[in-house]
């Protein structure tokens, strides 16, 4: 077993090791004066890049979500059609594969059974694809026609969290250098997202530093068995991701919606038992971001009005937040395409918490491996 460098598990080990992860994975990939973002093992020609007509990101679990995330980033930036897909179910759906288009397989080891299944059935007909992996040399980075590497450093527990991040990390340099080459971006814009890229780890440190207060949060909820994570457009899958983590080492029901869709059913579940956890960051050079911060204030009343607790995740200096939410946890200002990489940061770390108060085994999670080689 790998040394837990002075940490009481790997996992909290790993949770704060995602600063480091964040510069190898995007530092030696960046160039703040020249305005540009290289990907040398990308492997397709900027010909085949200029041409794609969609993109296919297929992955399972917490590399999902960030294929969730990287959907909002590329689309935002590059203005190509993305579809996100379970690995577990694109083989069976008969994905209809088309000229001009890419596939980009997502798993933390390499080695996942439904994801390299995928990566081949895409191949089969007709698809160029790029694997993003935090393994060298793993079959999904071999077989695949290029591959962008996370650099988070060997990742213990079973729960994903740097690996994540720095998923989440590559999926936007990717988007960048894509709207680059496609000449959807000045060299102002790039150097723009690139300072914001190299920001990450400090912001990162900084959030870390709220470890307590997610302590905290864990010993007033840790008898509680159901939990509603809540997120609108690229932060919807942080709140899911923040709720996978929850179920996976502290076994607490958990669901992560779109804050929106609670009026369709989840609004019957709400009452003073529900605790709602709700990313509610706000990027104030951003319309849509601002728009989407005022939506989730009215919800916010509204879980209160139910008499539902409320854990908000904000922007720092967002006094409104302090005052509506029972707990508030607050990031760094980011862009709203960044920020999602700083919001998973404190739901680690409850969902890390809530499983010591229980007594669990943290890094080892009951009836869970960490690389899934067999369907």
């Amino acid at each position: 077993m790998a040394d837990k460098g002075g940490f009481p598990h790997h996992m909290l080990k790993e949770i704060f090791e995602q600063p480091q992860g964040l510069r190898d994975t995007i530092a030696p990939r960046v160039s703040l004066e020249e305005g540009l973002v290289r990907l040398d093992d990308v492997r397709i020609t900027v010909d085949e890049l200029c041409s794609l007509q969609r993109i296919n990101i297929v992955a399972s679990g917490t590399s999902r979500h960030a294929g969730m995330v990287g959907q909002h980033m590329i689309q935002d930036l590059a203005n190509v059609p993305v579809d996100v897909d379970y690995a577990s179910e694109f083989e069976y759906r008969n994905p209809l594969i088309c000229r001009d288009e890419l596939t980009i397989v997502i798993t933390q080891s390499g080695e996942t059974a439904d994801t390299t299944a995928s990566q081949r059935e895409a191949k089969a007909k007709g698809s160029r694809t790029i694997a993003i992996s935090n393994v060298m040399d793993s079959t999904i980075a071999r077989e695949a026609d290029g591959v962008l590497y996370t650099h988070a450093g060997p990742e213990i527990s079973i729960a994903s969290t740097k690996a994540f991040t720095a998923q989440m990390a590559v999926l936007f340099l990717f988007a960048v250098y894509l709207s680059q080459v496609r000449g959807k971006l000045t060299r102002e814009q790039v150097r723009h997202y690139i300072e914001g890229l190299l920001e990450l780890p400090a912001k990162t440190d900084i959030v870390l530093e709220s470890a307590a207060d997610c302590k905290a949060l864990a010993d007033t909820y840790h008898a509680v068995e159901d939990f509603l994570f809540l997120g609108r457009a690229i932060h919807y899958p942080v709140a899911m991701d923040g709720a996978l983590k929850l179920k996976e080492v502290s076994y607490v029901h958990a669901e992560g919606y779109p804050t929106g869709e609670t009026k369709h059913g989840p609004n019957a579940l709400i009452d003073e038992h529900l605790p709602i956890v709700i990313i509610a960051t706000c990027d104030r050079n951003d319309e849509g971001s601002v728009l989407r911060y005022e939506k989730n204030v009215v919800n916010i009343k509204g879980f209160k009005r139910q008499s539902a607790p409320v854990i908000a995740i904000a922007s720092q200096g967002n006094e409104e937040m302090s005052k509506l939410a029972d707990h508030t946890i607050f990031v760094p200002q980011a862009s709203e395409l960044l920020s999602p990489i700083l919001e998973i940061v404190p739901l680690q770390l409850f969902a890390y918490y809530m499983a010591v108060r229980k007594g669990l085994d943290v890094d080892r999670p009951r009836n869970l491996v960490k690389s899934v080689t067999l369907e």
